[in-house]
């Protein structure tokens, strides 16, 4: 496959997606040089740094809301990878605004300044999220005893039984977290106009996998697996409190081919914005989670039942992917079992190194 880029830069470096990002497109593509940058504020993302050291891969100490710290001198750079976000959609609710904006809108503005500097091609990862809040609550579901299904009659436009698509109704509120990605996707149409910019716009569901570490506002399948492989109780939390809830899951590792296949050819992808997600095919409820999670370890764990919604909290979220395959040929090839036991064997392999974020 053809890859013409030499420099890369990958913000958001030491986190989950952006380190395991790197890892992958270094031994992909071994001649090129992969620089992360990172603030470090993400519990668990300094256990990243060795293995990246490892790999080849430059790390610098950055912060995105600060324009001073993507200086990096003389260096330069042909393909920004955006991958940083304050990613929870509570944080706004329990810490206030201030760091959300700075670091998704603001951060992701200082990235932009960046690449239109370096002239450097620029993928964003975008979120479900920028979907409104009360209309995918509005999509018509049965319930069945393991979970929310989708109705195959929708009253709301871009639904369908695969899910989400692209032409769902943006009219609304979406938590914080979501309204500064879909400002940034904004804004970055506009440099795309503006400057010439070339970009494309991902706009991810639940990404997981190894090296996530996963808590209850973000990271849920990682931390669905950790709870059970330490034995540590868990809680279903709103809709009735009985785990019918349901997300698709991709395997950050089908994120890295599909980034692979629209970089290989961007001229197809540029200026596009693709749901990107594990579809229908690899969607859980958070019960059917618990008995795979159950099967992987051998562990059975207290689960609590709260029964109140939190704020923004989504009976159904799946990605329609029919957009995205179409353009590129891409589909996702981990199933919902191998990527918790990928999620298993890391944690296995990692104990020592990862029991504290869980044990405790």
């Amino acid at each position: 496959m053809n890859f013409n880029y030499k420099q890369i830069l990958i913000t958001g470096g030491a986190g989950f997606v952006g380190s395991n990002l790197a890892m992958w497109y270094k031994a992909a593509h071994p001649g090129i040089e992969v620089t992360v940058a990172d603030n470090l504020k993400r519990r668990g993302s300094e256990l990243n740094l060795p293995r990246l050291r490892q790999a080849g891969i430059k790390f610098v100490h950055a912060d995105i809301r600060n324009p001073e710290d993507l200086s990096f001198g003389n260096q330069t750079f042909d393909l920004v990878l955006e991958c940083s976000a304050e990613p929870s959609v509570l944080a706004s609710y329990t810490e206030g605004p201030t760091y959300v904006i700075n670091t998704n809108l603001t951060g992701t503005i200082n990235c932009l300044e960046l690449a239109r500097r370096h002239q450097a091609d620029f993928v964003f990862l975008s979120t479900s999220r920028v979907y409104p809040v009360k209309n995918l609550n509005r999509v018509k579901v049965k319930e069945t005893p393991d979970r929310f299904v989708i109705e195959p009659d929708q009253e709301i436009l871009g639904v369908s039984t695969a899910g989400i698509a692209e032409n769902f109704p943006l009219e609304g509120s979406r938590s914080l977290y979501g309204a500064t990605k879909l400002c940034s996707e904004l804004v970055i149409a506009e440099y795309g106009d503006m400057y010439g910019l070339r970009y494309v716009i991902n706009r991810c569901g639940v990404l997981t996998g190894p090296w996530q570490m996963g808590k209850s506002d973000q990271g849920v399948f990682a931390l669905w697996l950790a709870r059970h492989y330490f034995k540590r109780e868990l809680s279903y939390i709103g809709w009735g409190g009985r785990g019918q809830q349901v997300r698709d899951l991709l395997h950050i590792d089908d994120l890295a081919r599909l980034l692979d296949v629209q970089l290989a050819s961007f001229d197809k992808v540029a200026g596009q914005i693709y749901n990107v997600g594990g579809g229908e095919a690899s969607s859980l409820s958070l019960l059917e989670t618990t008995r795979l999670c159950q099967e992987i370890t051998g562990n059975k764990i207290p689960i609590k039942s709260d029964p109140e919604n939190r704020p923004s909290d989504l009976r159904l979220y799946i990605t329609d992917n029919s957009r995205v395959t179409a353009a590129t040929g891409w589909a996702p090839v981990y199933s919902p079992l191998q990527t918790l036991e990928s999620i298993y064997q890391w944690i296995r392999d990692n104990e020592p190194l990862v029991a504290p974020l869980w044990a405790n």
